[in-house]
């Protein structure tokens, strides 16, 4: 039998020196005559525990229960008893005497005794985790002796240890042996290696080795003993000396009592089962034990019961023990949300729970699965990325989320649910800082130009912020084809007030990325318009901006004059208002992207400035009452809203094809270059300044009402356009340059401080003095009243021979190129 056993455990390794493990230093205790090591794997430096055994001779009896724990150990598995990982025994020789050593490798593990004073857990928090811990050993106890029919022998405190998730295991099975109930009349130990166990936890017969009573007692009986000494154990906080010790029962727990005198009752078939003792005990019966056990079996939940327990999550964790919610929960929560089994509620209680921990922990034990969740076709689950992403976003490297995260963000840019675009493009100001330039350039913006013309008027405000945020992101080739065009052609054309102010700072913002020219010429221009606009908010942003960027021009004016010449982009530290843009940014992207109370759908603001009571009077963006915030409840119903510019996506996430669809980089709006001269004008441009001096009657109260007491002077100034003009063409550059490609009003760089692209029919006169939404002096006209008459009062009467010069370019180039 011996060898037999010898051989079991050599045959799990040659010797010491082939160990793959190194073993570190010891722990103070152990069960028996082991000692218990802490240990790694040679490998990949794994932790690991290793527990040795040493005799004299290969004869000794420690050896001999030593190989029958190591062979008990190896077939026996549960989830509640110590993992066995590898086995050797090793002999050496002291000068002429032989010693024999018996490894055992298994998962790390500490002492209990030690890892609760660690711990240090007091009051109902060490009563919930002692009921745990008990409610675990109660189980690999019941299987032992219930379904194996074994008896343990030694059930005490030394014989638990705990892992690394705080877990108890089983172990010591050096007494180990089957139950021989069916023997009755046999006068011999039952358990061979019984002299092991210390007489104080022994029970009477056992202590008297009546085998003949064990025998005819159920298989339970000895371990349930070993239970009772082993909460006597715990709550007493002191190793038992003797069994009359166990009669002191003031630790005890009135809940756990009953059962704790029906495990040490002297009578063995009277003593409780520890089945018996999991289903009965009220003790069990606690927070952090149903927490775990409703964790564990969470496959076998419905998604109703699912989503209330893991609402109630982030609260109920933070009323347990907090080593136990990172150690135990915050595993299970991690596991079960990357293998699908946990509902979107649950990411809220994983981050609040990795918000305990520290950094390096977090990104072991946290970031993995939130990268991994990027990739689910659950749309509620990256709602809830979307919404956290600044409690783990500055966590996530550039590598990361360049190659694995932003392919799948991008998606949302082009998601049929207004609000997951708008948490997309939230997500940015997170996201864009740790993104190539290649990518900024290649796709983001691209996505972004799409949003400067979505449906929601909060998602084209965001927009122009979110540009304003990450041009210090860009290099400065896309900057000087970006930002002016982004920021004047569109924003500052929206129908929408917040919007044309988010232009405005976001101008104001990025005003060291200009040059002194483009100020002059392409900056203010477009801004001083709209010291006149019908919101109040517009206008008052509009007038520090025009003082700003003068602030600008006049510095580069006194250099000039002083000899230090510059015509590049200039520093505006010393600029207050430039330096308020990202708190104000901040607090506008708390909008949820609902429709406001504009006048009609989005159109360039060259059709017309809404009047006052069209668009909302608001100090900022985040104030706005006009904008119907989005509540996201459930997947349906975010399905239900539509964007014609989007396809139907049908994983949640969408396709990048569709994202990408119709956004070349040719016609994305922003990426023409100024021309540097004008051609000149052709016989057809004296037609057409001809016609626009015809005069055009327009009713003076209705212009009267938006200006004031400003007189409408100019309307025999710039005359009207008769009905038989031919249609003009737009075209942002000379034919030489685009002698193929018809150029839409957004991409035409002069568009922001000229008319806008009018469009390819005749400007006939509407009736009623009204003129048509594509007139091209609509841009530099004062804003129009609701309805009737359009008003046609220009940037100044001394400003004649350029103004129609403008426009005339356009038609002249179209009209040589066709």
């Amino acid at each position: 039998m011996l060898n037999f056993l010898k051989g079991v455990v050599s045959g799990s390794g040659t010797g010491l020196k082939d160990l793959p493990y190194n073993i570190g230093e010891p722990y103070s205790s152990a069960w028996g005559s082991w000692i218990h090591y802490r240990g790694t794997s040679k490998d990949d430096g794994t932790p690991v525990s290793v527990f040795a055994l040493s005799g004299s001779s290969t004869n000794d009896g420690h050896l001999a229960a030593g190989r029958n724990g190591v062979k008990r150990l190896r077939t026996v598995r549960h989830p509640n008893i110590l993992s066995f990982l590898h086995s050797t025994e090793a002999e050496n020789f002291d000068g002429s005497t032989a010693k024999v050593t018996i490894y055992i490798v298994t998962e790390p593990v500490m002492p209990l005794s030690e890892k609760l004073k660690e711990l240090g857990l007091k009051g109902t928090q060490r009563d919930e985790y002692y009921a745990w811990g008990l409610h675990r050993i109660a189980k690999a106890v019941s299987f032992l002796n219930n379904d194996c029919k074994l008896v343990h022998g030694n059930v005490c405190l030394a014989s638990v240890v705990v892992t690394q998730t705080l877990d108890w295991k089983l172990h010591a099975f050096d007494v180990l042996s089957e139950f021989d109930g069916h023997n009755e009349s046999a006068v011999g130990p039952m358990l061979q290696y019984d002299w092991l166990i210390g007489a104080q936890y022994k029970s009477k017969e056992l202590l008297k080795s009546d085998w003949t009573t064990i025998r005819k007692s159920p298989p339970w009986t000895i371990d349930s003993w070993g239970l009772g000494c082993l909460i006597y154990e715990l709550f007493s906080g002191t190793k038992l000396s003797k069994t009359e010790d166990l009669c002191n029962t003031a630790s005890i727990p009135k809940s756990l009592l009953p059962d704790y005198q029906r495990l040490l009752s002297s009578m063995p078939p009277r003593r409780l089962n520890s089945s018996k003792l999991l289903e009965n005990s009220e003790y069990f019966q606690n927070k952090l034990v149903e927490t775990i056990q409703f964790m564990e079996i969470l496959n076998l939940k419905d998604s109703v019961e699912k989503d209330t327990f893991f609402r109630k999550l982030p609260n109920l964790a933070e009323q347990l023990p907090r080593e136990i919610v990172l150690k135990k929960l915050l595993p299970l929560l991690a596991s079960a949300l990357e293998f699908g089994s946990a509902a979107a509620p649950a990411l809220t209680a994983l981050l609040k729970m990795g918000s305990w921990l520290s950094t390096d922990e977090f990104s072991v034990k946290v970031l993995p699965t939130v990268i991994k969740l990027f990739a689910s076709n659950d749309r509620s689950i990256r709602v809830g990325l979307l919404q956290h992403i600044d409690q783990y976003g500055e966590s996530l490297s550039a590598k990361i989320v360049d190659e694995q995260v932003y392919v799948h963000v991008a998606t949302g840019f082009s998601d049929t649910s207004a609000f997951l675009r708008e948490l997309t493009l939230k997500s940015m100001l997170v996201l864009a800082p740790k993104l190539s330039h290649r990518t900024i350039s290649g796709s983001l913006l691209k996505y972004l130009s799409k949003l400067q013309v979505d449906e929601e008027p909060a998602i084209r405000t965001n927009t122009t912020i979110l540009l304003g945020n990450i041009a210090g992101y860009l290099n400065e080739g896309t900057r000087k084809r970006v930002l002016i065009n982004a920021l004047t052609v569109r924003a500052l054309r929206d129908t929408f007030a917040p919007a044309r102010a988010a232009g405005i700072m976001a101008l104001s913002a990025t005003s060291s990325y200009y040059d002194v020219t483009e100020i002059a010429t392409r900056i203010l221009p477009n801004i001083v318009v709209f010291t006149i606009d019908p919101d109040s908010d517009v206008q008052s942003k509009a007038f520090e901006a025009v003082d700003q960027f003068l602030q600008l021009v006049k510095q580069h004016h006194e250099k000039t004059n002083t000899g230090y010449t510059s015509t590049t982009s200039m520093g505006t530290s010393s600029i207050p208002g430039n330096a308020s843009l990202l708190g104000w940014a901040m607090s506008s992207l708390t909008l949820k992207g609902g429709k406001s109370s504009e006048q009609g759908s989005y159109a360039p603001a060259s059709s017309s400035m809404p009047p006052t009571s069209a668009v909302p009077d608001s100090s900022s963006i985040a104030d706005s009452s006009s904008i119907t915030p989005i509540h996201v409840s459930s997947s349906t119903d975010m399905t239900d809203q539509h964007v014609p510019v989007s396809p139907s996506l049908n994983d949640g996430w969408g396709e990048l094809e569709n994202g990408l669809e119709g956004l070349d980089g040719d016609k994305d709006g922003w990426d023409d270059i100024e021309p540097e001269e004008e051609p000149k004008p052709s016989p057809f441009l004296a037609n057409i300044q001809a016609a626009q001096r015809r005069p055009v009657s327009q009713p003076k109260p209705q212009v009267a009402s938006l200006r004031g007491s400003i007189k409408n002077d100019d309307e025999d100034l710039w005359g009207s356009v008769p009905a038989t003009a031919p249609a003009p063409r737009t075209s942002s550059q000379p034919s030489s340059t685009r002698s193929s490609r018809t150029v839409d009003d957004d991409e035409d760089p002069w568009g922001a401080i000229s008319a806008p692209a009018p469009s390819t029919k005749s400007l006939n006169v509407k009736k009623g003095g009204s003129l048509d939404d594509n007139d091209p002096w609509a841009a530099i006209a004062a804003p129009v009243p609701t309805s009737k008459a359009r008003s046609s009062i220009g940037r100044g009467r001394g400003n004649k021979p350029t103004v129609p010069k403008l426009g005339a370019q356009r038609i002249n180039r179209t009209s040589s190129g066709m």
